[in-house]
């Protein structure tokens, strides 16, 4: 234990393996989703987590010149502790004013599903949320989550922003409603649009 958290043990470290685990990211989209941590920390943070290895930097080089980081095979062993203490976490009170980014509002979602609805919902949607776009997968025993190339077409489509996104999750408005107002479209056949929403309500 020792060990593991003189690795991951500091606070951005976590973090940053947390938002690593949809796929690859940006050192801007580490930054947006880190709230409070500075262009430095999350460059020493990142730069001992390489060191460690459990994040490597992947350069796409010419014509498009951008780094990634992403998660190695040994990081992405820490999901299922990540999401057990998300479990854990989820029982504390919220802070006040700290609404969930995307990926940790996705993260919550694969944190609460309960495996033993996995046949019910099994299928692969997509959720389109402002820029993103995230690929969302029930298999018989699990919820594939992540920011891959879809491998083949979905059985529905949500398109969102996060914004309604949230509200939906947290019940603050009706999936009915928010499509009537505009905000939100659903694709698909309508048994698996009723699957998709089904997911994303089965949460806390």
């Amino acid at each position: 234990m020792a060990r593991g958290f003189d690795v991951i043990g500091e606070r951005w470290a976590v973090l940053v393996v947390r938002d690593l685990l949809l796929g690859p990211k940006r050192f801007g989209d580490l930054l947006s989703g880190l709230p409070g941590v500075s262009p430095n920390v999350l460059s020493q943070r990142l730069r001992d987590l390489a060191d460690h290895g459990v994040v490597r930097r992947v350069d796409l080089g010419p014509p498009t010149r951008v780094h990634l980081y992403e998660l190695t095979e040994w990081g992405r062993e820490l999901e299922p502790i990540l999401l057990q203490l998300g479990r854990w976490g989820s029982q504390a009170p919220s802070p006040p004013d700290r609404p969930l980014g995307i990926d940790s509002l996705l993260l919550s979602v694969k944190t609460l599903f309960d495996v033993t609805r996995a046949a019910e919902l099994r299928g692969r949607y997509e959720l389109r949320i402002d820029e993103d776009v995230y690929v969302t997968e029930v298999t018989e025993n699990a919820l594939l989550i992540d920011r891959r190339t879809p491998p083949g077409p979905p059985d529905a489509v949500l398109t969102t922003d996060l914004a309604t996104l949230r509200n939906v999750c947290e019940r603050r408005i009706t999936v009915d409603d928010a499509a009537r107002s505009g905000l939100l479209h659903l694709a698909g056949d309508e048994p698996a649009r009723r699957r998709l929403t089904d997911l994303l309500l089965s949460r806390g």
